[in-house]
């Protein structure tokens, strides 16, 4: 008996937290503006790399960092969440928000980071890029 009270008690919680917000998102990169990155790396150490980033409109929120690895190559992004609703603003170009990520030196030689900045008139991608060595 206990446990079918447990379940039905289950099934109300997990009803009485579901959203009624019906509001659907697309997702899509930012332009990364400008980074604070060391100049360089000492292996086994850790670092916090911030990246500056502009909301075009209110409804544009924080999603996650885009991050992909190839050997010593780390292209990095801002992932936004784009919320689908016609009231939304544009924001001021003094809108510059500020996010980071650790970075662990786990290899030697040195870093090559590109951050996202858009894209060309002909549709190719731009990057920001740092080539970081690592010192011991």
């Amino acid at each position: 008996m206990k446990k079918i009270v447990s379940l039905i008690a289950l099934v109300f919680l997990f009803n009485s937290c579901t959203p009624d917000d019906q509001t659907d998102y697309l997702f899509e990169l930012l332009p990364v503006e400008s980074v604070e990155i060391p100049t360089e790396f000492t292996m086994g150490e850790v670092y916090q790399i911030k990246m500056y980033y502009r909301r075009p409109t209110t409804c544009h929120f924080f999603n996650t960092i885009y991050y992909n690895k190839d050997l010593n190559i780390r292209t990095v992004a801002i992932e936004s969440a784009v919320k689908q609703v016609s009231d939304c603003q544009e924001l001021t170009e003094d809108n510059l928000v500020e996010c980071s990520f650790n970075f662990e030196v786990t290899s030697n030689g040195s870093y090559v980071f590109k951050f996202w900045q858009g894209q060309d008139d002909q549709g190719e991608n731009i990057f920001l890029e740092y080539e970081i060595p690592v010192v011991n």
